[in-house]
């Protein structure tokens, strides 16, 4: 049997003919386009100075090791004098304009820094000048100022000492200071050490401090002063109370009394 002839289709010019086994998705993919391989000529050019003068130098060491070894070969009956080390080939490839603007740069960089780095210790602070040192040996204590004179045409001085809030009662403490009242220093010590009272140690104790203050602030004698005054007054009252029988309470009154004593000198009366 003769095979069955293909209809044709018409075609339109536009169209591409289609080629046997191409899928539609092939012919959708564009093809990749070849990375065009750089030239030696081109790197070369594009290499910088710095790399240039290494490949440099790594030649001009590889024709100094391999001259050695030949002059070592050939028999020669005389040393030959030391030649001087081959000069550095000038390999270096010619600078582009961009290199060159690169170059201006950095010298104009450079000059900047310089400039900023003078003007920088002008601008610092000056530096504060250190404190001398005081001197090693101390300094010697100020003196006390001196008392001025007595006005000799005054009254005698008067000595006062204070006991405030003594725990005993104002009616107390009165019935021993009317004891002292008008004695020298020497005589109402002795009444008070052989008084029956307790308050009478409180009332020592006061009169030594008011002998204390003439020795020590107004340069007088204690054994020649005698009690010019001497009070006893009512303090505060301290109140509390007592449980009595069938609920009651009893208040307490705690009395205390503030005493004072003027001294004064024996000569100051007559």
């Amino acid at each position: 049997m003769s095979p069955t002839p293909r209809k044709r289709v018409a075609k339109s010019a536009d169209e591409p003919e289609k080629v046997a086994g191409e899928t539609p998705e092939a012919e959708a993919k564009p093809k990749r386009a070849r990375r065009a391989k750089a030239k030696p000529a081109d790197t070369e050019a594009e290499a910088t100075p710095a790399k240039a003068k290494a490949k440099a130098k790594a030649k001009a060491k590889a024709k100094a090791k391999a001259k050695p070894a030949t002059a070592a070969k050939a028999p020669t009956p005389a040393a030959k004098a030391p030649t001087a080390p081959a000069a550095e080939p000038d390999d270096e490839p010619a600078k582009t304009q961009g290199d060159k603007a690169a170059d201006e740069g950095l010298v104009a960089a450079d000059v900047e820094d310089s400039a900023d780095a003078e003007a920088a210790p002008a601008a610092t602070k000056p530096r504060r000048a250190r404190r001398a040192k005081a001197d090693e040996t101390p300094a010697e204590p100020a003196l006390a100022p001196k008392r001025s004179a007595r006005d000799p045409n005054a009254g005698p001085p008067m000595v006062r000492a204070h006991a405030k809030y003594v725990r005993t009662s104002a009616r107390k403490a009165r019935l021993v200071c009317d004891h002292i009242r008008g004695k020298s220093v020497e005589e109402a010590r002795a009444i008070l050490a052989h008084a029956n009272r307790d308050v009478a140690r409180d009332w020592t104790k006061l009169l030594e401090s008011a002998v204390a203050n003439a020795e020590h602030n107004h340069e007088l004698v204690g054994d020649e002063l005698r009690i010019h005054a001497v009070k006893a007054d009512e303090g505060p009252t301290l109140k509390r109370f007592r449980p009595r029988a069938m609920g009651r309470a009893t208040p307490i009154r705690k009395r205390t009394s503030h005493l004072s004593i003027t001294l004064t000198p024996k000569d100051g009366d007559r």
